[in-house]
C-alpha cells in the first residue's frame, strides 16, 4: 500500500508537470501584441523553429519518464503480490522503482528548464522584431539637401526637410548649401547633395545633359522625382501696360519692330542712348538666362537685349519703372510673390511670343536642345496677356515648367521612405504663392512651414504614413 500510495503521488505530480510543460497553444487564452504603428510584428521563423525543436526534445524527455513510471507502477504492482516470502524481493523492486521515479523527475525538471530557455529566446527575439519594426526607416541615416539661390524656393525646400525629419532622417539645413542649378546638378551628380526640389523641367532637362570629369553624364547620377508642382512654373515677359498700349504692343516681335517703340523704351532704360531696349531677364547660371539668350537669336530681335544681374534688385527696378509708367520689360515667374508686385492687368501686362524657341539651339549651348518651349502659350485672358485677343491665347513663350524634385538615383534606391516621400507629396500654387508672399514681407521660412504643417496636418499625416509603408 505504501508504494502505491508513493506511486499515485509521483504520478500525480507527473501529470501536473506534463500539463505544465504540454502545448498550450489550443486551451491558452490568445494573446496580442500591443499594436504597432507601422506594421505587425512577426517572430523570426529561425527563432520560432529553434523554440519548437527545444520543446519536442522536452516532451520526448517526458515520455522517457512516463514509460520508466509505467514499468515502476508495473513491478510495484507484482511486488504487491508477492508472498510474505518475496518481501525481500518487493523491497528491492521499490527501491529500484523510487529511484527511476527520481530519474524521471530529473529528466522533467532538465525538460522543463530547456522549455523556459527557449520560450525565453523566443520572447527576447520577438522584442528586439518589435524594437526594429517601431524604429523609423530613416534613424541614423544622414541626407545632405540643397536649394535653389532663388527665394521662391525657399519654403517648399524647408517643407521637404521638416517632413524628411518626420521619417527620422537627419537632413541638413538647405540653407547650407544654395546653389543655382548649374552647380545644383553638378553638387547631386558627385556626391555632395543627395536631393533638392527646385527643378524647373523642362528647361532644367539641359543639365542632366552635362558631363562629368569621369565621362559619364548627370542623368546616369541624377533623375527628376514626383509630382511636386506640375505645370505650377508659369513664367513669361511682362511689359508696363501703358506703354505697351501706346504703342500697340502685343509681342516683343512688336517691340523689336517699332523704331519708335525702341527709341522711347532705350531713352529710360539700363542703358540708355545704345538703340537698344535692355529687358530684365535672368541671373547667370539659372538656365532661364540661357534660354532668353536663346530666344532673342531664335526671333532675331536684334533690338533686345537681356540684362543680367540679380534678380530681386532688377524687379525692384521694373516694379517702380512700371509703377511709373515708364517702359520696362521684365521676365517673372510663379508661385511667387513678384505678380502681386507687377500685377498682370493693372501695371503690367504678359507681352507674347510670336515663335516660342524650339530644339535648334540657335547658340549652340551645351544641352540648348532641351530648351524647347513649344507651344508657349497658357490659359490667360486678354485682359492681362493683350496678344491673347485674337484667338483667346496668350502667345507667352514659355512652357509652364514643373516644379519638382531630383535626386541621386543610389539614394533614392537606399532609402525607399525618403524616395516615396518625393514621389507623392503635391503643393497647391496658390498655396505656396501665399507663404512666399509672407515669406517675403519677413516672416520666418521655418515658422512658416511648421503653420503649415498644423494647417494640413491630416495631409502630411497621410503622407507620412505612405512613405512609413513603402519602408
Amino acid at each position: 500500500m505504501k508504494l502505491s500510495i508513493r506511486i499515485t503521488a509521483v504520478l500525480a505530480v507527473l501529470a501536473l508537470v506534463a500539463a505544465a510543460c504540454g502545448d498550450d497553444t489550443e486551451d491558452a487564452p490568445a494573446t496580442t501584441a500591443p499594436p504597432v504603428t507601422v506594421t505587425q510584428v512577426v517572430i523570426d521563423e529561425a527563432a520560432k523553429a529553434e523554440a519548437e525543436a527545444a520543446m519536442a526534445e522536452a516532451q520526448a524527455m517526458m515520455d522517457d519518464a512516463a514509460a520508466m513510471v509505467a514499468e515502476a507502477e508495473a513491478q510495484a504492482t507484482e511486488a504487491a503480490s508477492m508472498s510474505e516470502e518475496d518481501q525481500a524481493m518487493a523491497a528491492e523492486a521499490q527501491a529500484e522503482a523510487e529511484a527511476m521515479m527520481e530519474e524521471a523527475q530529473a529528466m522533467l525538471d532538465e525538460a522543463e528548464a530547456m522549455e523556459a530557455e527557449a520560450e525565453a529566446r523566443a520572447a527576447e527575439e520577438a522584442a528586439r522584431m518589435e524594437e526594429e519594426a517601431m524604429r523609423l526607416p530613416g534613424e541614423g541615416v544622414s541626407l545632405t539637401m540643397a536649394r535653389a539661390n532663388w527665394s521662391t524656393g525657399y519654403f517648399q525646400a524647408e517643407l521637404m526637410r521638416q517632413m524628411m525629419q518626420m521619417l527620422g532622417y537627419e537632413v541638413s539645413d538647405p540653407a547650407d548649401l544654395e546653389l543655382g542649378p548649374s552647380l545644383a546638378y553638378l553638387a547631386m551628380a558627385q556626391g555632395e547633395a543627395d536631393f533638392w526640389v527646385n527643378s524647373w523641367y523642362p528647361g532644367h532637362n539641359s543639365w542632366l545633359a552635362a558631363e562629368l570629369p569621369d565621362g559619364s553624364l548627370v542623368g546616369e547620377h541624377v533623375r527628376r522625382v514626383g509630382e511636386l508642382m506640375i505645370a505650377g512654373g508659369l513664367q513669361g515677359y511682362l511689359i508696363t501696360k501703358s506703354f505697351a498700349e501706346e504703342y500697340g504692343i502685343n509681342t516683343l516681335d512688336d517691340l523689336n519692330n517699332n523704331p519708335d517703340a525702341i527709341a522711347a523704351y532705350d531713352a529710360q532704360d539700363v542703358n540708355p542712348g545704345n538703340g537698344i531696349a535692355d529687358i530684365y531677364g535672368c541671373p547667370e547660371s539659372w538656365t532661364c538666362d540661357d534660354i532668353i539668350q536663346s530666344q532673342i537669336a531664335h526671333s532675331g530681335w536684334a533690338n533686345i537685349e537681356q540684362v543680367l544681374a540679380g534678380y530681386d534688385a532688377m524687379f525692384a527696378e521694373a516694379t517702380a519703372k512700371a509703377d511709373a509708367g515708364e517702359p520696362m520689360v521684365a521676365y517673372t515667374w510663379t508661385p511667387s510673390s513678384y505678380i502681386t508686385a507687377l500685377r498682370p492687368g493693372d501695371n503690367v501686362v504678359w507681352v507674347g511670343v510670336e515663335s516660342p524657341i524650339d530644339d535648334s539651339n540657335p547658340l549652340g549651348r551645351p544641352g540648348g536642345e532641351e530648351w524647347d518651349q513649344r507651344p508657349g502659350t497658357a490659359a490667360i485672358g486678354a485682359d492681362s496677356c493683350p496678344s491673347a485677343a485674337d484667338d483667346g491665347v496668350c502667345e507667352i513663350g514659355w512652357v509652364a515648367a514643373d516644379v519638382i524634385a531630383s535626386a541621386r538615383h543610389d539614394m533614392l534606391a537606399n532609402h525607399p521612405a525618403a524616395a516615396k516621400l518625393l514621389e507623392i507629396v503635391k503643393l497647391n500654387v496658390v498655396d505656396v504663392s501665399l507663404q512666399i508672399v509672407r515669406q517675403d514681407a519677413g516672416e520666418d521660412v521655418g515658422a512658416l512651414v511648421t503653420e503649415w504643417i498644423a494647417a494640413n496636418q491630416d495631409q502630411v499625416d497621410a503622407w507620412i504614413a505612405e512613405a512609413l509603408a513603402a519602408a
